[in-house]
């Protein structure tokens, strides 16, 4: 009987990496630029961070690197993600949204989003977007039973930060409600022209 596969144990970085390349094989160089010049600038644009991602993912069999002939003498290494990467990648995007994905904050929610249709499909988006509404839901009547049962004890700064808390995702599923509608209009006017 064969033993089942070691989970594979890919950072946040890496699976940014997973999706930059997913979109357009690139060198580590590029991805620097593409990480120092955009905002995910916090996913790291350190060459003390990508180059060792890139060599993990590599080592995983989720990339692989080819040479090829520069300008003049140089050479550089081009990244491309694998048939293994791309399986990671899509797993990774279509999972549901679980509570602890919510409380961890959604820049990893957005991440997975952000490449869900190049990687996954619209269907594939969509679905991401129907999940983190429920979870969403959820979500915020926990936060609204939490509040209610100690916002009088909570000092005025800690109550402030806790609304905060509670409109900023309570902002999110509004954006969410907006996002699924969007893709469901677009849904309808491709089945129009077809």
């Amino acid at each position: 009987m064969k033993a089942p596969a070691a989970q594979l144990k890919i950072p946040s970085l890496g699976y940014a990496l997973l999706g930059l390349l997913q979109q357009n094989p690139s060198s580590g160089y590029d991805l620097r630029k593409i990480f120092s010049s955009s905002s995910m600038r916090t996913y790291s644009d350190s060459p003390g961070a990508i180059y060792p991602a890139l060599a993990r993912l590599q080592k995983q069999a989720l990339v692989r690197g080819t040479i090829e002939d520069g300008n003049g003498l140089r050479r550089r290494q081009l990244f491309h993600i694998t048939a293994r990467g791309l399986a990671e990648l899509k797993k990774w995007i279509t999972q549901p949204i679980a509570p602890e994905d919510l409380t961890r904050g959604f820049e990893q929610i957005m991440l997975r989003f952000a490449f869900s249709e190049n990687a996954a499909g619209p269907t594939a988006s969509l679905q991401l977007l129907q999940s983190l509404r429920e979870a969403l839901k959820v979500h915020i009547a926990s936060l609204h039973t939490e509040y209610e049962a100690s916002h009088k004890l909570m000092p005025t700064s800690g109550r402030l930060a806790f609304e905060s808390g509670m409109h900023t995702t309570e902002y999110f599923l509004q954006w969410t409600d907006y996002a699924i509608a969007t893709y469901e209009k677009e849904r309808r006017k491709k089945g129009k022209s077809v």
